[in-house]
């Protein structure tokens, strides 16, 4: 049988039909590592258990995290029209998503309800999909030590009394874990957040928790 040359990593996930005859402007600017996934069929990518959610989390490994290769293929789209049409993320996120007229913060970290925001994460990693993935935005810092680029005890501690406050009383405790990204591997840098994930809550209460919200990635097509 005569050697098939593989798809340009381009093309791959995209049906026949649908082939752009040359690589698309947004992923053009691509790194090796989302090449790579890009280029990974969707049959053969294996989202990550609950189980390995935890241990990527506890070990810090955040890196590990990727999207499902086609939902990182249209987070590339999505996020190349968004920096055009607003002229940065930071921009979108905070005058579409987060809709906050001033990014002051009222008092000191966790004080006010009014200085968090709790939204889905709009383009989640490949993991199962009775995980949800959600964001925590706040207006206040949330310190780190400049010598490691982890968070300061004392915030650490802060974040987990509000996670443990916030979820538990509704979600399992061994069904809540939170992160916080590395700086080099934040997509918007100018807003704090933390990510939090729970395993199969109800669905109400993530609704009431999100005031209703809906991804970005359920909303385009």
């Amino acid at each position: 049988m005569p050697h098939e040359e593989p798809l340009p990593f381009w093309l791959v996930n995209v049906p026949k039909d649908q082939w752009p005859s040359d690589c698309p402007e947004f992923l053009k600017e691509c790194g090796e590592k989302d090449r790579r996934i890009i280029g990974t069929p969707d049959a053969e990518y294996k989202r990550l258990s609950w189980d390995e959610v935890t241990d990527i989390i506890r070990i810090n490994r955040v890196d590990l995290f990727h999207r499902v290769p086609s939902e990182l293929r249209r987070y590339r789209q999505y996020t190349h029209r968004l920096i055009k049409e607003h002229g940065s993320i930071m921009n979108f996120i905070v005058n579409q998503r987060l809709q906050w007229k001033t990014m002051t913060p009222k008092g000191r970290p966790f004080e006010f309800k009014e200085d968090i925001k709790v939204l889905y994460n709009d383009w989640p990693y490949g993991i199962d999909e009775k995980i949800i993935h959600l964001v925590v935005w706040t207006k206040f810092t949330l310190d780190e030590d400049p010598a490691t680029g982890d968070l300061f005890p004392e915030v650490r501690k802060k974040i987990d009394d509000h996670v443990r406050q916030t979820f538990h009383p509704s979600v399992k405790p061994e069904h809540v874990i939170w992160f916080r990204n590395w700086a080099s591997l934040k997509s918007v840098h100018a807003v704090e957040h933390f990510h939090v994930m729970l395993y199969d809550p109800e669905e109400e209460f993530v609704k009431d928790i999100t005031n209703g919200d809906i991804p970005m990635i359920a909303k385009v097509s």
